[in-house]
């Protein structure tokens, strides 16, 4: 009892060491992550508040090079007009917020200035001596002359022959600089190149000098505020307790700034850090203790577990087997069920081919006419033409001959809608001209036309329509419609048919007879439905049925509605488009 009990309590020790080791590379791993998020952040706010000074430093210099080509400094290296100097020098102060603006003449000493008495001597400043050269000068000094932080810039006046004859300095107070930056997020100073703190936003270091050994910070009362620093990650950390305004611990990040002289640098706690490090680490050490307790709880079920398994695999193989049964069932019926579709379509189309060939025996008396009278007429223009020759009259010889011709092409015509009418049509859907198709149909259904004295009204397009569809079949929709309007009307004093094309997102083909209506319109296209008598050699009700099959078999529709008086059948197909010829 005991052994297992001490193995149990070392295993949980050596998973709580793990757990804690574990922990602790992810909050050492978070916090170096936090502090290059960190120092990428301090790094821009650094570089914004370097450029912020640069540039309301620089805008004195221009003002410093725009002043050193005035005309009145010739007349103060004459030593001439220095009042106006100094009245101009102060206006120009005024104006543009400047601490001081001064000119100082070869030997170091002022001349004129906006504030500072004349004859102070300046010849000491490094920034004289720069713009005594002939260059630009610049600087900063607390205290004299000014008796206040000020950053100078001298531009150097030339005279006439080329020579130096002075400077014009121009001052700019700092504090004025850092109004506007008081209590910024960031703690950002500015340091010279003595380590003195120059510039900052916060005003407790102001004066502040970097000790001679880098331990630490000094004010100006000589005391020396220690602090630690160590690198972590690349990055170095500040630990500085130097004034509830500045950071206990923070990442030190410093920027050159060749072009003022000075050195930007920012202090950015580095508490928001270590909280973000160490919340990831207790949720990694939260997540591994409580998969330490499910592992533990998960061991003990185990054998259920087990037992629990080999039970399900067996109701699993059991129902694989019953759904295989099923699914070779299912597929047998696929099967069935294929070869039922593939009867159905050959007895559709063995049915619509009966229907065309019905109404080809329907209109075979009128046919018999239409091809007997051409054969009557070709018989008496040979035999004329025959008496011609005899007569030496070729010329009225081949007016009949070419009366013959017309009458041969005439039957030939009406022998090749017969033949395509009759033949059995399996092709796809392709391009069919829907203008051309009611000409066919119009044309085998002429005697019955003409034997009625049917007046037809057909506003017919200029242009071919364009459909999907498939020939035979549409020609065979068309003489069904036509057929059926004339029966509904073959008993009409005036009959009368309008035909009519209406193109758009699906073309709408009319055909509206004068008849008297249709009684039931919602049946008129169900197999065997039929508004004859029963009895009657006109037809069994199918031919409507097979129409709406074939115009649902190019993707359209037909529909019927009762006119007054008549009705009208629209036919709906789609209209054949470019992309889908490719």
């Amino acid at each position: 009892m005991k052994r297992p009990f001490l193995h149990r309590i070392a295993l949980i020790g050596v998973f709580l060491i793990a757990v804690a080791a574990l922990s602790a590379g992810v909050w050492r791993y978070g916090y170096l992550q936090a502090l290059d998020q960190l120092a990428r952040q301090g790094r821009a706010d650094l570089a914004l508040a370097s450029d912020r000074l640069v540039g309301q430093l620089q805008r004195y210099r221009e003002l410093a090079v725009l002043l050193a080509d005035h005309p009145v400094m010739e007349a103060l290296a004459r030593g001439e007009d220095q009042a106006a100097a100094s009245e101009l020098f102060l206006n120009v102060a005024d104006k543009t917020a400047a601490l001081d603006v001064m000119y100082v003449d070869a030997a170091g000493l002022v001349g004129a200035a906006a504030h500072i008495a004349p004859g102070a001597d300046l010849s000491g400043a490094s920034y004289i001596r720069r713009s005594q050269q002939g260059a630009l000068g610049w600087g900063h000094a607390i205290g004299s002359p000014l008796q206040a932080r000020a950053y100078y810039y001298a531009a150097p006046a030339f005279g006439a022959d080329g020579r130096v004859t002075g400077s014009v300095v121009v001052a700019v107070s700092i504090s004025s600089i850092e109004d506007a930056w008081r209590g910024g997020f960031r703690s950002v100073f500015f340091t010279d190149d003595a380590g003195a703190v120059f510039v900052t936003n916060r005003t407790d270091l102001v004066g502040w000098t970097r000790s001679p050994d880098g331990a630490g910070l000094q004010p100006d009362d000589g005391r020396t505020l220690a602090f630690d620093s160590y690198e972590t990650g690349g990055h170095e950390v500040w630990q500085v307790g130097w004034g509830p305004y500045l950071p206990e611990n923070a990442l030190h990040l410093t920027k050159q700034l060749p072009v003022i002289g000075l050195t930007g640098e920012v202090l950015l706690d580095v508490t928001p850090a270590r909280r973000l490090a160490a919340l990831q680490a207790a949720a990694l050490a939260a997540l591994c203790l409580a998969f330490g307790a499910l592992l533990f709880l998960a061991t003990e079920r185990r054998r259920t577990l087990a037992v629990a398994n080999m039970a399900l695999e067996e109701r699993v193989a059991r129902r694989t087997a019953a759904l295989s049964e099923t699914n070779a069932a299912l597929r047998a019926e696929a099967a069935e069920r294929e070869e039922a579709q593939t009867a159905l379509a050959r007895a559709q189309e063995d049915l619509a081919r009966a229907s065309r060939l019905s109404a080809l025996g329907q209109m075979s008396a009128g046919i018999s006419h239409e091809l007997n009278q051409p054969l009557m007429a070709i018989r008496s223009f040979a035999e004329n033409a025959v008496q011609f020759m005899d007569r030496d009259q070729p010329e009225r010889a081949a007016e009949n001959l070419t009366r013959i011709s017309d009458m041969a092409r005439r039957m030939g015509r009406i022998i090749k809608n017969l033949r395509s009418f009759s033949r059995q049509q399996t092709e796809p859907v392709t391009r069919v001209d829907v203008v051309a198709a009611l000409d066919t149909a119009l044309e085998m259904t002429g005697p019955r036309l003409r034997d009625l004295q049917t007046r037809v009204s057909f506003e017919r397009p200029d242009a071919p329509v364009w459909a999907q569809g498939g020939e035979v079949r549409l020609v065979q929709v068309f003489v069904n419609l036509l057929t059926n309007a004339l029966d509904a009307m073959k008993d009409a004093g005036s009959p009368a048919l309008e035909i009519a094309i209406e193109q758009g997102a699906m073309l709408q083909i009319s055909v509206r007879d004068f008849g008297p209506g249709i009684a039931e319109p919602e049946k008129v296209f169900d197999p065997f439905y039929s508004t004859k008598e029963v009895g009657a050699s006109e037809g069994m009700g199918l031919g409507l049925s097979i129409s709406y099959g074939i115009i649902q078999s190019f993707g359209g529709d037909i529909r019927v509605e009762n006119c007054d008086p008549g009705a009208r059948f629209v036919v709906g197909i789609r209209p054949w488009e470019a992309q889908e010829a490719a």
